[in-house]
């Protein structure tokens, strides 16, 4: 009977463990250069709590495993921006980008202005 319990029990713990864990694993552009780039994109992801990691410098995509119920995706990008490298939801400020070695500069996309619907005379 106390081994019926037990293995009831355990078998309990498992499904609530599955029922709150969220894990998803998605794929987002980052910009990098080299080897450097990818061991910074992939600290700061882990830092802030992706599971996995593995970022393709060729293909400029870093593509993550992260358990939402404990971390948010834009808390991964937000601290890959903070790390100095733009990803597609959040730029790196200048003084974080001027900061990365020269290999890790990589070319920034321009922004361009948006303009104004209405035009003066």
């Amino acid at each position: 009977m106390k081994t019926a319990k037990f293995f009831g029990a355990a078998i309990l713990a498992l499904f609530s463990t599955a029922v709150f864990s969220q894990e998803k694993n998605t794929s987002f552009k980052v910009s990098g250069n080299c080897g450097m780039c990818k061991r910074k994109i992939e600290t700061a992801a882990k830092s802030a709590g992706a599971k996995t990691i593995n970022w393709e410098a060729d293909k400029q995509l870093a593509t993550v495993s992260l358990d939402t119920s404990k971390v948010s995706l834009d808390a991964i990008q937000r601290k890959i921006a903070d790390a100095g490298y733009d990803t597609e939801k959040f730029i790196a400020d200048d003084k974080a980008y001027n900061s990365l070695p020269g290999c890790c500069q990589y070319e920034r996309a321009k922004v361009e202005p948006k303009k104004s619907s209405h035009q003066h005379e």
